[in-house]
């Protein structure tokens, strides 16, 4: 743009670098209708439901919908906060702590995959204001279609529609990333020696997949078990690795937590502890599906004591992984300090 612009130029922002940090998402409340809503979006994305739609959508709307969206309301309102779900607490709780780690000279927003605030929304309202040059950060170390790749494709939608597109790079996966290791080790075990128990094992478990899409070429599975058998190195506790939240009749990643959580007190396993580490924050999938009926399945089993790990969320070992993550990807879009 010349330097002295028509007087009836129209005035744009520009010259700004941008992050925005992606996560699954969450209903706007816990009640059946916002739910429903959520289910709605997030069930209908190929990539999570690799079905055809021709044979997917009766299913969706005659029994999913109308029988799902009251019991997944449950389990949400039995861990909802006052701030609203706790993924959305604490992804904003992570943005924040990011904007004060890099200063003003990078715009850091959050969004959410399905629900709000919604990825298309929040890239016009970053360009608005100067982005022409965004790092998109999908939160999640494991590579998987149904999350890393959905996250991207959506972000891709969005500029693809507008007139002025920002350049865009990706947050690649870390789930071998050394930064990641550590802070999940340093989280860990600070977080087990506080215990007023000694863990006889502890249990990584991470959100399961269909088995067909590990048939398919999904390094998902890999991922998991690469995370899992890093960690394991690093920590004095014996280690297992389970996948949990199964979901209709198909053949899914083994072996499965809840299986494992009911199998242990067999094996005189009376005190564990769990972690999911591919969470990067607390959601219901932790705190309710884990902390609430994984728990019953490992009690009601025999099982004595059980200790439910945080997720990284916005820990100093949490938030010191994704600020030197973040720069690293930013190399050449930032002043050298």
């Amino acid at each position: 743009m010349p330097a002295n612009p028509p007087s009836d130029h129209p005035s744009v922002e520009h010259g700004r670098v941008g992050v925005l940090l992606i996560n699954l998402g969450t209903p706007d409340a816990p009640d059946a209708s916002a739910v429903r809503r959520y289910l709605a979006e997030f069930l209908s994305d190929p990539r999570v439901i690799e079905i055809p739609a021709i044979a997917w959508k009766p299913i969706l709307h005659g029994i999913i919908l109308r029988t799902r969206p009251a019991k997944s309301a449950h389990a949400y309102r039995q861990v909802w906060t006052n701030l609203g779900s706790p993924l959305a607490a604490i992804t904003r709780r992570q943005t924040q702590a990011l904007r004060q780690r890099l200063g003003d000279e990078v715009r850091i927003e959050f969004a959410m995959r399905y629900g709000n605030p919604a990825i298309a929304v929040t890239i016009e309202q970053m360009i608005a204001g100067g982005c022409d040059r965004i790092l998109v950060a999908p939160l999640y170390p494991q590579y998987c279609a149904a999350t890393t790749a959905t996250a991207q494709d959506s972000v891709f939608a969005a500029v693809a529609r507008l007139r002025r597109e920002p350049s865009l790079r990706t947050l690649p996966p870390y789930h071998d990333d050394p930064l990641y290791i550590d802070a999940l080790k340093q989280s860990l075990e600070q977080q087990l020696e506080a215990l007023d128990f000694e863990p006889q094992r502890l249990l990584l478990s991470f959100h399961g997949m269909p088995q067909r899409t590990l048939e398919l070429g999904d390094p998902y599975h890999c991922h998991c078990q690469k995370t899992a058998r890093l960690l394991g190195e690093q920590l004095s506790i014996p280690t297992d690795i389970a996948f949990q939240s199964r979901f209709g009749r198909a053949k899914w990643l083994e072996p499965a937590t809840d299986t494992f959580l009911a199998s242990y007190p067999g094996q005189d396993v009376k005190r564990i502890a769990i972690a999911a580490p591919g969470f990067s924050a607390d959601c219901v999938e932790t705190l309710e599906e884990l902390a609430i009926r994984g728990r019953d399945t490992f009690i009601e089993a025999g099982g004595e004591r059980m200790a439910v790990l945080e997720c990284l969320n916005d820990s100093a070992e949490g938030m010191h992984m994704l600020e030197g993550l973040v720069r690293r990807e930013l190399a050449g879009w930032l002043p050298r300090e």
